[in-house]
């Protein structure tokens, strides 16, 4: 007789959409649509992802390429959502100059996401780290203009807490460098954000959603960040750039689900010494001889 468990052990637990402001995100992870060597990989690779969320770069696509072809021709739009973001902006004007563009295409195509942004205002070139100064003065103007901010950031914990304190819907802290493919570089730091940003006894919500955002290389990077607490996990060259870009959508896919099971599951806790997996008690010893 199948034991009351085995039914259970079938059935892999739902994971729940995660909402942030008024926008609920189906899948928990969101990919870009850039660094593709083609359209038709991209359209496929964001299928394998699962994702219902793409971003778009609208400064530096500007949805059209040198061959006259729109990326929006291999964008399902009934099913995804574009999140424009400001990659390229080095100063608030730019970014948020950009911003309000992308907004106005958006508006046209009768897209889902028309009143929302990635905000990315970048430091420099070579490290492309974000301006703190410029990311805090470009959120609290698009905040006011009404938009819904998903704002990328570094992994200092201190300015988390006043992006999300200048209306940021939510704070999405570096992994590592974008394009890196370093992974986790900070746990702790990444640690110290959700806890300020999550734990109610340190001021925070729960319910603020975080999601990790730049420098994945691999799919236990996406476990890593899902496990540390993130409420998901936006990328773009882990996949794009991987030899498989659809093989690595997918996998980044089920360590996103594994990564936020796993987090919720309850680990063991860690200890100096082995522990037997079968007690000691009861066993029969045997002494040759006897």
């Amino acid at each position: 007789m199948a034991s009351s468990t085995s039914s259970i052990a079938c059935h892999a637990p739902a994971i729940p959409a995660l909402p942030v402001g008024p926008f609920t995100l189906k899948s928990r992870l969101v990919v870009g649509t850039g660094k593709y060597r083609d359209y038709p990989t991209m359209q496929a690779a964001i299928d394998a992802s699962g994702a219902d969320v793409v971003t778009v770069a609208v400064r530096r696509e500007r949805l059209i390429d040198a061959q006259g072809r729109s990326i929006l021709d291999f964008l399902d739009l009934s099913r995804l959502t574009i999140l424009p973001n400001t990659a390229g902006c080095f100063n608030a004007e730019d970014a948020i100059r950009v911003a309000r563009l992308g907004r106005e295409i958006l508006e046209q195509l009768g897209n889902g996401g028309a009143n929302w942004v990635k905000l990315e205002v970048l430091g420099d070139k070579k490290t492309l780290l974000p301006d703190p100064v410029g990311t805090l003065e470009a959120c609290k103007e698009l905040v006011r203009d009404g938009f819904t901010v998903l704002c990328y950031s570094s992994d200092d914990p201190i300015m988390a807490v006043r992006l999300r304190d200048a209306g940021a819907a939510s704070v999405m802290p570096a992994g590592s460098p974008i394009g890196s493919g370093r992974g986790i570089a900070n746990p702790s730091a990444i640690a110290i954000i959700l806890e300020l940003l999550k734990d109610p006894q340190h001021g925070g919500d729960a319910k603020y959603p975080v999601i990790v955002d730049a420098g994945v290389g691999t799919p236990s990077d996406v476990t890593m960040a899902m496990e540390l607490g993130a409420d998901g996990v936006l990328l773009n060259t882990g996949i794009a750039h991987a030899k498989d870009a659809v093989s690595m959508a997918h996998a980044m896919r089920l360590a996103c689900d594994a990564g936020y099971l796993g987090a919720r599951a309850g680990r063991i806790a860690m200890k100096k010494y082995a522990t037997a997996s079968s007690p000691w008690e009861g066993v029969i010893s045997y002494i040759p001889g006897e």
